[in-house]
């Protein structure tokens, strides 16, 4: 179980709000490229997220170009889940790939500050704030077993292979 406060966003946040382009020489330093995470959507979200947060967000999170960079700066903020209404397909399985979990379920009962508990493996998102639940498809074994080594290349060096 993981929890943390809600950081709201709205719907269609893209790559570039995630990952400015302004700060691309900064992709061989990540850990500095991370402290401008989100900035363009949110001034304030890369100074103050805290470890274990929340991003939560409306439809198409993600959209735009392929910057794996994006989910893995997320990550790297601390943030332990997305969860949207929907994901853009390739920051889906970027975020899947570095260990970022991505949930996709109803957000919109869920505000800006409320603390929040996911329970991953149960599929549910209890609101601390609000006392509401909100259900969401438990993720897949598999996809546990790549977020819980950290990503696809932990768990391949690990394991060697995915076997499903």
């Amino acid at each position: 179980m993981n929890a943390g406060k809600a950081w709201k966003f709205e719907d269609g946040i893209s790559t570039d709000l995630i990952c400015p382009g302004r700060y691309y020489h900064l992709r061989s330093n990540l850990k500095e490229l991370a402290t401008h995470v989100l900035e363009d959507a949110r001034s304030e979200f890369a100074g103050s997220v805290k470890k274990g947060d929340f991003v939560v967000a409306g439809a198409n999170f993600g959209l735009g170009s392929s910057r794996e960079h994006a989910p893995l700066i997320i990550k790297m903020a601390g943030v332990s889940a997305v969860l949207a209404k929907s994901f853009a397909r390739i920051f889906y399985r970027n975020a899947v790939n570095v260990g970022l979990p991505v949930i996709i379920c109803d957000t919109e009962k869920i505000n800006d500050g409320d603390e929040l508990s996911v329970d991953f493996a149960e599929g549910k998102v209890k609101n601390g704030t609000t006392g509401q639940i909100v259900l969401f498809r438990a993720i897949p074994s598999f996809m546990s077993d790549i977020l819980n080594e950290g990503g696809l290349v932990p768990y391949l060096k690990k394991h060697g292979g995915i076997e499903i």
